[in-house]
């Protein structure tokens, strides 16, 4: 890990308490784990108010036809989810990456296979699931891919991640480093993109996402015409609470880039959102993913 010596500020405290914590809640055995997650998303769903109020927002939207009774079932269970990719993430930090063979499922291997083989480089498509950086470990069973990433506002968290991620990426490149990106496809690179985030109006259109109108980026279909690189859908689903997990690989519905960049972002957002109805908690609701709406409309977080 990076040297103590390099944050011994007592801003950076706290954060060390942190990593601590982390590190030794991963080194208990796995119900023990999730009995302490279920314990951190129950004091999140009732504390963390704000967080609460944004995903019930989304999951109204994305979900209208769940009752009330039902969505708040749901927002806790997404809250749970949420910590339960903390110690996933600490846990893949800190374990070899090949002890995740015995208890992973994965299904469509042969279409990222496939689309490696070309030697264009491989546009690997994902979400913001809960268990974002155990995704990377399960993808690393495959390939070692370069991700995408933004970089933590507390410098420590952020070289303790960077650090984690090291272990099972070929490399991390800036979301707003375009030219890298573009230079590990160029390099025949398996790049862990995802674009389901909501950036603003800048370089996006709106598409539906979950019958929403929502702001998309349009960098997906320029990176695919940069290089001619394949797309390949990325999906990590967790078996409720066993430690079994399926990472699952498919082709997007229809081939981009169109020549329209609405119509792409449409096309990608479906694809995306077929993989989070698979288990719908799983996904990172947390984030305003609709926050950015046409002129006139109503502003949704209130």
């Amino acid at each position: 890990m990076m040297k103590s010596t390099d944050f011994r500020a007592p801003k950076y405290w706290p954060a060390w308490f942190g990593i601590w914590s982390l590190q030794l809640w991963a080194k208990l055995p796995w119900p023990l784990q999730y009995k302490i997650a279920q314990l951190l998303g129950f004091i999140a769903f009732h504390l963390a108010r704000r967080r609460r109020h944004i995903v019930d927002v989304n999951l109204s939207l994305a979900f209208p036809e769940w009752s009330q009774e039902k969505r708040t079932k749901k927002v806790a269970e997404v809250l749970l989810n949420n910590m339960v990719g903390l110690v996933e993430a600490a846990n893949v930090y800190q374990k070899p990456t090949c002890e995740l063979q015995h208890n992973t499922t994965i299904k469509g291997r042969e279409i990222l296979e496939e689309a490696i083989d070309q030697g264009r480089g491989v546009l690997l498509l994902g979400a913001h699931y809960s268990h974002l950086d155990l995704g990377g470990a399960l993808v690393s069973l495959v390939c070692k891919p370069t991700a995408i990433y933004r970089p933590n506002n507390n410098p420590l968290m952020d070289a303790y991640i960077k650090h984690g991620r090291m272990k099972f990426m070929h490399d991390v490149v800036l979301r707003s480093d375009m030219r890298g990106i573009a230079k590990a496809l160029k390099k025949s690179e398996v790049v862990w993109y995802p674009p389901d985030q909501d950036y603003g109006k800048s370089h996006a259109v709106y598409a539906p996402f979950f019958g929403i109108n929502a702001s998309t980026i349009i960098a997906t279909s320029r990176l695919v015409k940069f290089n001619q690189s394949p797309v390949v859908v990325m999906s990590v689903s967790r078996d409720g609470k066993n430690n079994q997990y399926t990472l699952e690989f498919e082709n997007l519905p229809e081939a981009i880039p169109t020549g329209d960049d609405v119509k792409d972002a449409t096309i990608v957002n479906q694809a995306l959102e077929k993989c989070i109805r698979k288990a719908p908690t799983q996904y990172m609701w947390t984030h305003r993913r609709f926050k950015t709406q046409p002129e006139g409309r109503a502003k949704l977080y209130n």
